[in-house]
């Protein structure tokens, strides 16, 4: 059913004269509020009006209800400035254009290569082999590779503090892993890649907390490392001079730890030995001592019979070494008959021996 609007846009003058005294008792009056809601009761809307109004609440659900995944946080803002964080699950917001929300991964690492030779990790940075050589601290150039693996630890720094923060990250690790490097010599930077990553580790996590950049450092790994094309040859040579010097001197300590313990173990031997022979010798002369000392103490007690028997055994040790013996009386005066008393005998023992 059709509204006819210019009748009642005639009636309502009408019925505003007829208020104002202009107007009669036959004049119409207004329609009333119920004949309204009656006349629309039997109106029809058009398809293409529900459709509009069907997709306009569809987009306004969709922009209003949001899911953040596990490894996700959300970061809302309202009319561009920083709201709330919106944790993993089904989550609210205004519809779009008051509130936004930025899904950003705080558990999954990313990677950034350095002085990978791969065209798809060199990209837009440019030539990936120029940030691998580095002027080591004892004036040489080595190719140092590496992999930097990172978080995004804090989502909202990391939205709103630094404006790139990939070009930050790069450029903060390739000056830190310089800096690490021109510490050490070459030699230290090749044998040493664990000692350099963990110490590139801790000064780029330092720098990058500086900048509140909201990163945090999983992983620095070291590539093989070695030294440019042009001198590789020569760096070789030199390492095998430098593995001879150092066998010659383990070949030399070898000899060393084989010859001194030895000298040391026949000199400890001698030494021992010397104290034995000195224990020894002062325990016998102890002894000695003592015995002496007990032949004092009974010598003192009866000097005449001690005298006498040392008489009697030193006279017991001489005579069995004296070939003849002549025992003379006191009292004979005359001995000179008695004096070939031994040649006799010896005569008459050469004697029997003839017979």
């Amino acid at each position: 059913m059709n509204w006819d609007w210019e009748k009642l846009r005639e009636n309502q003058q009408k019925y505003e004269q007829n208020r104002s005294g202009g107007g009669g008792p036959g004049m119409p009056r207004p329609p009333q509020m119920n004949e309204i809601f009656n006349k629309f009761k039997g109106f029809k809307f058009p398809g293409i009006f529900i459709g509009i109004i069907v997709l306009l609440a569809l987009y306004l659900a969709s922009s209003t209800f949001f899911t953040v995944d596990r490894s996700e946080v959300g970061v809302v803002q309202r009319f561009g400035k920083f709201n709330r964080l919106a944790q993993p699950g089904l989550n609210f917001k205004l519809p779009t254009g008051i509130e936004k929300v930025t899904k950003v991964n705080v558990r999954t690492p990313e990677t950034e290569e350095f002085g990978v030779r791969a065209a798809e990790s060199a990209g837009a940075y440019g030539n990936a082999s120029e940030s691998s050589l580095m002027l080591t601290g004892d004036l040489n150039v080595g190719v140092v590779p590496w992999i930097v693996q990172y978080r995004r630890a804090d989502p909202r720094a990391y939205l709103f503090n630094v404006k790139d923060v990939t070009s930050l990250l790069r450029n903060m690790s390739e000056a830190t892993m310089r800096t690490v490097v021109g510490d050490r010599s070459i030699n230290e930077v090749i044998t040493e890649r664990a000692e350099i990553a963990q110490a590139a580790r801790e000064m780029l996590q330092k720098e990058l907390d500086n900048a509140q950049a909201g990163i945090a450092i999983v992983n620095i790994e070291m590539k093989r490392t070695n030294v440019p094309e042009p001198v590789q040859a020569s760096f070789n040579e030199v390492n095998q001079a430098i593995q001879e010097k150092e066998q010659t001197i383990y070949r030399a300590k070898e000899e060393y730890n084989k010859a001194v313990p030895l000298a040391r173990g026949e000199a400890q031997r001698v030494i021992k030995d010397a104290e034995g022979y000195a224990i020894d010798r002062v325990n016998r002369a102890q002894g000695d001592a003592a015995k002496f000392l007990d032949v004092y103490d009974a010598y003192a007690q009866a000097p005449d019979v001690t005298q006498k028997r040392m008489y009697l055994e030193t006279m017991l040790d001489v005579l069995p070494r004296i070939g003849a013996k002549y025992i003379i009386d006191s009292d004979q005066n005359n001995v000179l008959p008695l004096l070939n008393m031994g040649e006799g005998m010896l005569q008459d023992r050469f004697l029997q021996k003839g017979e």
